[in-house]
């Protein structure tokens, strides 16, 4: 089988190069510099492991050769060189455009001083809190430097080989504050993300237990009685044969079936299939194959070995032969059988026999493509081996302790990865060891991983470690239902930003200084998430107060007016606030504009097909569009004759919604749908009107008690326009205060004569600043006080 390939450009146009004896400058964009020396004079063409494609427009760019030095000037840095071995003094590009009054120049070795955001890690096994982070492109000083000098070098043949250890070759990104475009950059250089296939933005369920065929075929239809959505089925190291002789290996590597937990491997995983669910499995290659392994004698044929000696056949990443037979022969009959994509978990480290190999980068590499073959979408499920990773989707951050500290990291960890292009990640979604039982901090997780790119539950072996939602008391298993389930109806939303990621080079997942950069607040807040083009979310991260019986967590508003999606309070922007959510919510926050596209269904399927019917979340008070992005599933996603595109517009004065035609393929949706327009927040006074090609129609409308109004039209067909209309100018309702302060006041652990003088003194008609003033002579806990005075600010017109 010859080894599959990359597409690549990597040979620069020769007018975006300054070259010297020893030196090579390449302007790939105005903010990217690829700066080479070379004792030899001779300097490297081949793709490497993080750029493929150095052939890029040609950007306006100026030599200066003063003799003694060089200066290459676009618009957006300048570049000084003396012309020698990189040094500090010699070598040095300063960012042009006052993003710093004077730290905004790099110097060859010089030390960042910690002004880097940030990339990722390579894993989270073991940790406890936070871990330190590699660099990204992108740094509070405007520059940021990817050392390329040691990666591996991708040839021809689809191989490897490893670099010239003497010659230097450097990335200077030098975007300023433009965050966003420094990942664009990125991409550009290094390749886009993939689109990973509709199925894997659901719900995975993993555990690593030693389940039968049986005991897995009957958890999935418990979840299913109880209407919780999963859409991939991840089986741990125990569906192999794990006991082995330990002269052979240690059992945690295994291609061959445990016959004793399922007899019919072929029929179990049928069964899963038609459930509506994906499969992988989970392989640790390290130990090679045993002599006990089905594929023995195969895998001994394809490298020419005897079987008779029973040796086992080492792991060898670097020997293109093994590598070769370690897919054809190891992998392709499970396959066959009907498994869907491979966890490839590596864990020993970044060495092989051949210095500069990495075996976790060249098992996600060649996994990946290899499962890219006979046009299908490929996926990949593994950790994190450095800049360029961001091709190879899904990471797996590893195993993480089970602790307030964790959970606390991971939305900050999740959203620098974007600093480094890495938009996929999957944590162990309520942590995997140690640890304590803890209801609520499982709760909390699974609101986070529902705003994760990918939400996936899992944990250790362990009896008592379970992660099924009936597993814990009965508001935190109802809280973790819903929130599954939401994350099955945000499935036309995220596949959408899937393909934004892939095309737009917008990770689903950034940090509030990707799209506020110029705003000091955005970097106050490295938990906030800016999750797809739509919404701001404040994961909650620490345990309620005992007497709120809330939870707080720090936010960041920009300007405007915003809206929780969830609980449909009013926000005025522009100000940092502390935000107050009791278990069943964590602040979803739309601005004034903002359309979501969800499954209408209370209760989504487990494959998250393309829905008959559809629920637009609006936001009234300011213009919107959105394009929904479907695809038939097949290929890469990127060819547009297989995309369907149905535009949603939001026009505020009109004060109509307006959804499709459909255009591009659409073959593979359904012919009709129907659609709810959901408006959050807004005013009683407005009257809704529908039609359809011109046509009036009569919908269904429903009022809710949190100021939702839903119009919902029947059997639409998709290239047909609906309108749905509110009258000119909607305005947002002002918040019902003293109803929020009633439920607030009511769950809260304190006295009732407190409780009832807090009401009557925040719902009185004195102004403001009396109503705050008197709250703050009363005897009321902190945290509280702080939950109240949240409603009674939330807009100017409380």
């Amino acid at each position: 089988m010859a080894l599959p390939t990359l597409p690549t450009h990597p040979v620069a146009d020769p007018a975006a190069v300054v070259q010297g004896d020893r030196y090579r400058i390449t302007v790939l964009t105005d903010g990217l510099l690829r700066l080479e020396h070379s004792p030899d004079g001779v300097f490297e063409d081949r793709p490497s492991t993080f750029a493929l494609h150095r052939r890029q427009p040609v950007p306006e760019f100026r030599v200066v050769d003063r003799g003694t030095h060089l200066e290459v000037v676009t618009r957006r840095l300048r570049l000084t060189y003396d012309k020698g071995p990189f040094t500090t003094s010699g070598l040095s590009v300063a960012v042009l455009g006052a993003v710093t009054t004077w730290h905004s120049v790099w110097r060859y070795g010089q030390d960042d001083d910690g002004r880097n955001l940030g990339g990722t890690a390579r894993t989270l096994d073991e940790a406890d809190g936070a871990v330190p982070l590699e660099p990204g492109v992108v740094g509070r000083n405007g520059y940021a430097v990817i050392d390329d000098s040691t990666s591996l070098l991708l040839t021809d043949d689809g191989w490897v080989a490893p670099r010239d250890d003497a010659r230097t070759d450097l990335y200077v990104f030098a975007y300023g504050h433009d965050h966003a475009e420094a990942v664009r950059a990125l991409y550009a250089v290094s390749g886009a993300q993939p689109v990973v296939p509709r199925w894997a933005l659901g719900n995975w369920w993993s555990r690593y237990h030693r389940y039968t065929a049986d005991e897995y075929l009957a958890l999935l239809t418990r979840f299913r009685a109880a209407g919780v959505p999963f859409s991939v089925a991840v089986l741990d190291m125990d569906w192999h044969v794990t006991d082995v002789d330990a002269a052979i290996g240690s059992g945690w590597t295994g291609y061959t079936w445990d016959r004793e937990l399922f007899p019919d491997p072929a029929a179990f995983l049928a069964d899963v299939h038609a459930r509506g669910l994906r499969v992988t499995l989970n392989v640790h290659p390290a130990d090679g194959v045993g002599p006990h392994e089905e594929v023995y004698e195969a895998m001994c044929a394809a490298l020419g070995l005897d079987p008779s000696t029973r040796d086992p056949i080492a792991f060898d990443v670097t020997d293109e032969a093994f590598l070769t037979a370690y897919l054809d022969v190891m992998h392709r009959g499970l396959e066959a059988d009907g498994v869907d994509f491979w966890w490839i978990d590596w864990q020993q480290g970044a060495h092989s026999r051949v210095a500069g190999i990495d075996p976790l980068w060249m098992l996600n590499h060649f996994h990946f493509l290899d499962n890219a073959r006979d046009g299908r979408r490929p996926l990949t499920f593994s950790r994190y081996a450095g800049p360029g990773s961001h091709r190879y989707p899904v990471g797996f951050s590893g195993d993480a302790v089970i602790s307030w500290a964790s959970l606390a990291f991971q939305p900050h960890f999740t959203a620098a990865a974007a600093n480094i292009g890495y938009g996929w990640w999957s944590h162990d979604v309520g942590g995997h060891m140690f640890g304590a039982k803890d209801d609520e901090l499982a709760t909390r997780w699974v609101q986070l991983g529902t705003f994760s790119p990918v939400l996936r539950l899992h944990s250790s072996h362990n009896p008592f470690l379970t992660k099924e939602p009936w597993s814990f008391g009965p508001e935190h298993a109802a809280a973790q239902t819903d929130f599954l389930r939401l994350r099955h109806r945000l499935v036309p939303y995220l596949h959408t930003m899937n393909h934004r990621a892939a095309r737009e080079g917008v990770p689903l997942v950034t940090p509030m200084y990707h799209r506020w950069s110029r705003h000091a607040e955005a970097y106050r807040v490295p938990g906030q998430l800016a999750f797809g083009s739509q919404l701001l979310v404040a994961p909650v991260t620490a345990p309620r107060d005992p007497a709120s019986v809330t939870a707080a967590v720090r936010a960041w508003l920009p300007e405007g007016t915003w809206v929780d999606v969830l609980t449909g309070l009013v926000y005025d922007g522009g100000r940092e606030l502390v935000l107050h959510r009791d278990l069943t919510s964590v602040p979803v926050l739309a601005p004034a504009g903002a359309l979501v596209p969800l499954d209408a269904a209370d209760v989504p399927g487990d494959d998250p097909v393309e829905p008959e019917a559809l629920e637009v979340l609006v936001v009234v008070g300011a213009d919107g569009a959105f394009t929904l992005v479907e695809d038939d599933g097949t290929g890469d996603g990127l060819d547009e004759s297989r995309v369907a595109r149905t535009p949603l517009v939001w026009d505020q004065a009109a004060g109509v919604l307006t959804v499709g035609p459909v255009t591009g393929a659409h073959g593979f949706l359904p012919a009709t749908r129907t659609w709810t327009a959901t408006f959050l927040s807004v005013a009683d006074d407005v009257r809704p009107g529908t039609t359809v090609e011109g046509g009036a129609v009569e919908p269904v409308v429903a009022r809710t008690a949190d100021g939702r109004l839903r119009v919902t039209v029947a059997d639409v067909p998709v290239d047909a326009t609906l309108r749905v209309g509110l009258g000119a100018a909607p305005a947002l309702r002002p918040n019902d205060v003293a109803s929020r302060l009633h439920g607030i006041l009511d769950a809260a652990q304190v006295g009732y004569e407190l409780k009832s003088r807090v009401l009557d003194v925040l719902t009185s008609a004195r102004p403001l600043h009396v109503r705050l003033s008197h709250l703050a002579a009363l005897d009321v806990p902190p945290a509280l006080r702080a939950a109240v005075e949240e409603v009674v600010l939330a807009r100017a017109t409380a």
